[in-house]
C-alpha cells in the first residue's frame, strides 16, 4: 500500500489510523470527499494555514463543510489580525500542495488549532499530506504528534 509522509510519521510513532484513499477531482468539494469517505461531513477536517500580522504562520483545521472565521482565528492566535496564506506561498513553507495540507509532517512546525466540534469526535478525519489520502485518528493521538489547540474557529451561521 501506498504511504504518505503523514503515514509514516504515525507509523514511526506507533499510533494507529485508519487511511482512505479517492480519486482527485478538482471539482470535489470536502463534502463530497467526505461522503466518497462514507464519513459524516462533521467529522472530516480540512487544514488551512494562514499568516499573523506578525507574519508568524498557523494552521487551522475546520470541518470541511464549514468556513474559518479570520477574526476567531486572530483571536485564539493572539494576533492583531490573520490572512490566508497565498496559493504560491503554500508549498515552499509546507511542503505540501492546496487540497492535500496536513497538520502533520509539516516542512516547518505551526502552531496548530482545531476547531473546537473536533473535542466531541471519537475521532477525527483529515488529509494525509497527498490529494486523495485521508487519514482518521483520535485528537489525542494526532496530539502526540503535533500540539494542536481547540478554539471556537468558525463563522456562525
Amino acid at each position: 500500500m501506498f504511504k504518505t509522509n503523514v503515514m509514516r510519521v504515525l507509523d514511526a510513532r506507533k499510533i494507529a489510523y485508519k487511511s482512505y484513499e479517492y480519486t482527485p477531482d478538482a471539482t470535489l468539494t470536502g463534502g463530497d470527499i467526505a461522503r466518497l469517505l462514507g464519513q459524516d461531513a462533521a467529522h472530516v477536517y480540512k487544514t488551512l494555514i494562514t499568516t499573523g500580522a506578525s507574519r508568524a504562520h498557523y494552521a487551522f483545521m475546520v470541518p470541511v463543510e464549514k468556513e474559518l472565521d479570520l477574526k476567531k482565528a486572530a483571536k485564539a492566535a493572539g494576533e492583531k489580525s490573520v490572512e490566508m496564506l497565498k496559493a504560491k506561498e503554500l508549498l515552499p513553507l509546507t511542503g505540501y500542495v492546496h487540497g492535500g495540507c496536513s497538520p502533520i509532517g509539516l516542512k516547518k512546525a505551526l502552531r496548530t488549532f482545531i476547531h473546537l466540534s473536533a473535542e466531541e469526535q471519537a475521532t477525527i478525519v483529515f488529509s494525509a499530506g497527498k490529494v486523495g489520502y485521508q487519514v482518521e485518528a483520535p485528537l489525542e493521538d494526532v496530539r502526540k504528534v503535533t500540539p494542536v489547540e481547540t478554539a471556537d474557529l468558525v463563522i456562525d451561521v
